[in-house]
């Protein structure tokens, strides 16, 4: 699981971007030298750069472009995911629906941006990923796995009801909420408890089936079929 806490007390969020593409790297270098509590620490060129990168600079947030000509950003994702810790990770991407974003977020990546995505947008993506937030809601998982996704294989459904099986039926209530895009409050109204305890159920989930984010979560209830 992602273990690390981004934008400690009195110094600014670390980011590392890695993108084939010398302007993307420019204007987002330029885009955050007006938000100083956010800092790029190291850029790179290839997915294949990122171990490297991340070794040396200890980056709070990665982002990480999906298709670059070596190294793309999934195999970059899972390779960092191999590691007990390992920074956010937020994709960025020209496509709204993009296979490989599918599969990074499967792999940890936290959420997925659209280089196009006004300045406010990007900005906002970053602090709230730094903070451990979700920056892609289960409204935009559910659409972007109606558009991309492969047809879930027996086994890999199998192994998610499995998985699924662990939570109470509680908490499979709140999985199942989570998964139609609803907001802590709108679970809350809708199952007849507080934000706070939507909270804590949430994030017992998370831990009891090894998740990192709500966006895994929602994919695992997904390939349940629930």
């Amino acid at each position: 699981m992602t273990d690390v806490t981004g934008g400690g007390p009195g110094r600014p969020v670390r980011v590392v971007v890695v993108d084939d593409d010398p302007l993307v790297r420019s204007g987002l270098r330029l885009l955050f030298a007006g938000a100083p509590d956010l800092e790029i620490v190291g850029e790179g060129a290839d997915g294949a750069d990122v171990p490297g990168l991340v070794d040396a600079h200890h980056p709070d947030v990665v982002l990480l472009d999906v298709r670059m000509p070596r190294v793309d950003g999934l195999t970059a994702v899972e390779r960092l995911a191999a590691r007990p810790r390992f920074p956010y990770v937020v994709m960025l991407t020209t496509f709204h629906a993009d296979a490989f974003v599918l599969r990074a977020l499967r792999a940890g990546a936290c959420g997925y941006l659209l280089k196009d995505a006004p300045p406010r947008e990007l900005i906002d993506a970053v602090r709230r990923a730094a903070a451990g937030e979700p920056i892609l809601s289960p409204a935009v998982t559910r659409r972007l796995i109606e558009q991309v996704a492969d047809p879930v294989s027996h086994d890999r459904r199998a192994a998610a009801v499995e998985l699924l099986g662990r939570a109470t039926g509680r908490e499979r209530e709140v999985a199942a909420a989570v998964a139609r895009g609803l907001s802590n409050a709108q679970i809350g109204a809708e199952l007849g408890m507080g934000v706070p305890t939507v909270k804590a159920h949430v994030s017992r989930l998370l831990t009891k089936l090894d998740l990192d984010n709500r966006v895994q979560l929602a994919l695992l209830v997904h390939d349940a079929g629930r």
